[in-house]
């Protein structure tokens, strides 16, 4: 067991960090309260390589390990939860998809400029009646030969307005169920697709989400991930991958809420003494560096089963599990440890509570996570 970083995980958690507390610190609470996505910093962050960390060199991404995307993930998400869904997304999800599973053509024309930044990516599983039941796809793609005749609805999509290019998962044949089901690239702007009015959302107020329509959009056949039924697994595997960077993104909330509530228990003074000194706060501060260490190992783990080419569908599970359990709890206690000041925006601790809850309901929530856990340790 090592659990030393490398010289090169520390350069690239350490870069993270700075670009987080330079460039998403400033104006983050202003973000929040207008719903504004962070159009210019995301710019910023796909110029560093924040947004293809993990996918091949070859097509303009870091060739990164997952260990290295975490360490990033956390450091965003300790100062902008809404930035780094954006990264999450892009990455995990849409990167990692298109780099796995994309034929050489697809990665040609949209992977090598979503790494880089140039594009941004989307995620379209999610629906009215199909969020954590996603084998009901109402979305259907009619095989016409050449092309597909998208149509449907798609909800709660991240970079909802903001993507160039939509990964959608759709229905092509109701008979074969979830073996029935596809995945195809959509652009942005093509005839039949249209972007619904933003949602307005209790946390990661600054991430662009939307619900997508879609009617009688035209797809080629050429736009279609992998062979016909590939489309639930396809969804599943990256998925199981995503999961690993919402509970990186968890785990960042639940720090940052921590290093805030520590640093203002040594400046604010009650009863004559540092807020810190009265056991009351110095325990809920040890709880809150406990739980936090051991959601960290859990991420990491997660990563590093990712990286050995292992099986990551239970760690990961685990991990967004108690991360997200664990951002709850710890902003809870930060807004506790800040008192009153805890309420207000300008601490932001309360916007980090806020951002803190989504985790445990995207990209399969704590009962599904549950469900990937005990299937697993059951199955032997």
């Amino acid at each position: 067991m090592d659990f030393k970083l490398t010289e090169e995980h520390i350069m690239i958690r350490d870069a993270a960090r700075d670009f987080a507390r330079t460039e998403l610190l400033p104006g983050v609470i202003e973000r929040d309260e207008k719903q504004e996505f962070p159009a210019e910093q995301v710019k910023k962050m796909g110029e560093l390589g924040f947004l293809g960390m993990m996918a091949s060199p070859e097509y303009g991404g870091g060739g990164m390990d997952t260990i290295s995307y975490v360490l990033a993930m956390e450091e965003i998400s300790k100062i902008d939860a809404s930035a780094s869904v954006v990264m999450s997304v892009n990455n995990s999800l849409v990167c990692w998809g298109l780099d796995t599973y994309g034929s050489p053509e697809q990665k040609e024309k949209y992977l090598s400029k979503l790494t880089t930044g140039e594009k941004l990516g989307a995620f379209c599983l999610s629906e009215p009646e199909a969020g954590s039941d996603a084998t009901s796809q109402k979305t259907t793609a009619i095989d016409k030969g050449d092309h597909y005749i998208l149509n449907g609805t798609k909800n709660w999509i991240t970079n909802g307005n903001s993507a160039d290019f939509y990964l959608v998962i759709a229905q092509t044949d109701r008979e074969k169920k979830h073996k029935g089901i596809n995945a195809f690239i959509v652009e942005k702007g093509w005839e039949g697709f249209e972007v619904g009015p933003k949602e307005q959302k209790l946390g990661i107020r600054g991430s662009d989400t939307h619900s997508l329509n879609f009617n009688d959009v035209k797809v080629p056949k050429e736009n279609r991930i992998g062979e016909d039924g590939f489309g639930f697994k396809f969804a599943m595997k990256t998925l199981s991958g995503g999961r690993i960077g919402i509970a990186a993104q968890a785990l960042g909330i639940a720090a940052g809420a921590y290093e805030l509530a520590k640093d203002y228990s040594k400046q604010r003074k009650a009863f004559g003494t540092e807020i810190c000194n009265h056991q009351a706060i110095a325990f809920k501060l040890a709880d809150m560096h406990t739980s936090i260490e051991a959601a960290r190992h859990l991420v990491m783990k997660a990563a590093w089963d990712k990286d050995q080419k292992q099986n990551y569908d239970l760690s990961g599970a685990m991990a967004k599990l108690e991360a997200s359990k664990v951002a709850m709890d710890v902003t809870v206690e930060a807004v506790q440890v800040h008192g009153g000041n805890g309420y207000v925006k300008e601490y932001h601790v309360e916007r980090l509570m806020r951002d803190a809850k989504i985790t445990q309901i995207y990209e399969g929530t704590s009962e599904i996570q549950k469900i990937v856990i005990s299937r697993s340790i059951l199955k032997d």
